[in-house]
């Protein structure tokens, strides 16, 4: 395949880079295996507390007093500016009701720390039924969003582009759930949220590579396959960097300073830029040259 001189060999490397999707794809799938995924009180159910405290204290210190005084697993986190103090409690299918639960933490909290220690500004409980009902509704969100995308693709495109950018969205989503799973990160519906915006981006992605490569394809009708494709990738990575870079920098931001829910919504989108920057190259454009050149052996 003939190059010119500004042109980076994409397509010439695609082997190697397959193996490596291949690997990471296989590797997530045991890793949730063995790990599994941890879902958090939108899905299981339990008790979500809200605190300010009139003084600073160590989120572990205060976890392990609840712990040892209430014999419950809490789960503490503080967010917002550390200078408000305020933190957030969950406490997976409690012994006690929310009401009976959150008298008993205030008053552990104020016999250990001090009176008025503690204010409780938020309690919110979700039963074991609705948290399942919320789990099956987030799984259903994600798997119409993905038949919607296929209906958008097979009627945008032929048969040579949605194969790719269907297999681009799956490893996108394998991997994100791999990282999850290996993290110990809890999945809630702001995750799901992530998920879904993962999805979109993914796709949108793909899509500006596979617009592209329709384009060359009446613009160049002589060039093969390989060099048509890897030049539309060449001519569509300027903006494949600088959108992603932009939206890396800012989850990358919200990573780094925000709390609980925030930070694990940032987590799986620094997570599925990455992916779904990477998958639109070396996974959805292979599929499609092997497709392309072999599509006609499978119609026989």
């Amino acid at each position: 395949m003939q190059l010119t001189k500004k042109e980076i060999p994409f397509i010439q490397n695609q082997v190697y880079l397959l193996i490596l999707s291949l690997i990471l794809t296989v590797g997530s799938i045991i890793l949730i295996a063995i790990h599994g995924l941890t879902f958090g009180i939108d899905f299981k159910g339990g008790i979500k507390l809200q605190y300010h405290f009139n003084k600073s204290v160590e989120t572990g210190q205060v976890q392990e007093m609840l712990a040892k005084t209430l014999h419950e697993k809490v789960a503490v986190q503080q967010f917002g500016d550390p200078k408000e103090n305020t933190f957030a409690f969950d406490i997976l299918k409690p012994t006690q009701g929310i009401e009976d639960f959150s008298l008993s933490v205030t008053k552990a909290l104020d016999g250990h720390f001090g009176a008025g220690f503690a204010t409780l500004l938020k309690e919110e409980s979700v039963g074991p039924k609705a948290g399942q009902e919320l789990k099956r509704k987030g799984q259903l969100a994600v798997i119409v969003a993905c038949i919607l995308i296929l209906i958008y693709l097979g009627y945008r495109f032929d048969f040579y582009f949605s194969p790719g950018a269907i297999l681009a969205l799956i490893h996108d989503i394998i991997i994100t759930l791999g990282a999850f799973a290996v993290t110990g990160r809890e999945i809630n519906l702001t995750v799901v949220a992530a998920f879904l915006t993962i999805v979109g981006y993914s796709v949108n992605d793909t899509i500006i590579v596979y617009d592209r490569i329709r384009e060359n394809a009446l613009k160049y009708k002589t060039l093969p396959i390989p060099q048509l494709v890897n030049r539309s990738i060449n001519e569509t990575l300027s903006r494949t960097i600088v959108t992603s870079l932009v939206v890396f920098f800012v989850v990358f931001v919200l990573f780094l300073k925000g709390e609980g829910d925030i930070q694990d919504f940032a987590f799986a989108m620094i997570v599925g830029v990455i992916t779904g920057t990477y998958s639109s190259i070396f996974i959805a454009s292979p599929i499609y040259i092997f497709l392309k050149k072999h599509a006609h052996r499978f119609s026989k």
